[in-house]
């Protein structure tokens, strides 16, 4: 179907996962996008948010019609702080472009936080490592594959 490091890196670990795409013709919002056009609910579409501190990077993962609290993602991690990376680090550290960037085969890994809300659904779609490519997994192989954190990291309030 669709070979990106995100796939490779799945398959290469014989991990069970699907695929879904679409058209994408935003320059923002991919997340939402993503739902919008998978007629699927908001909160079981994850977007991947690369946060940094000093010269170490996070990955944080979570609905995409929720903001991610930088408070509790620095405490999930065990850092005072974290910012959001800009976007030149961001496509450069992970490997990937804006808005197809995957938690998935980035080219280092990083510590990854997975919203706890993920477990409310027996399957998530994140980012397949470009626009218009989502891949649908399981919690519980999302962290197996990338040794995650579960943690309560989206703000609820947005």
């Amino acid at each position: 179907m669709s070979t990106t490091p995100a796939t490779q890196a799945l398959d290469d670990m014989g991990m069970k996962y699907s695929l879904h795409k679409y058209t994408s013709t935003v320059e923002r919002d991919f997340g939402l996008e993503a739902s919008l056009r998978l007629n699927m609910n908001p909160q079981q579409v994850f977007k991947t948010i690369l946060f940094t501190e000093s010269n170490s990077f996070f990955v944080a993962v979570a609905p995409v019609d929720h903001d991610i609290s930088t408070k509790k993602l620095a405490n999930a991690v065990g850092v005072r702080t974290v910012r959001t990376a800009s976007k030149e680090d961001a496509q450069r550290v992970t490997g990937y472009v804006l808005g197809g960037i995957s938690p998935f085969g980035q080219k280092k890994a990083h510590q990854t936080v997975l919203d706890e809300s993920a477990w409310n659904f027996d399957s998530i779609y994140v980012s397949g490592g470009r626009r218009g490519l989502e891949i649908e997994i399981a919690p519980d192989a999302f962290t197996q594959v990338l040794g995650a954190i579960r943690a309560p990291i989206a703000a609820r309030d947005s």
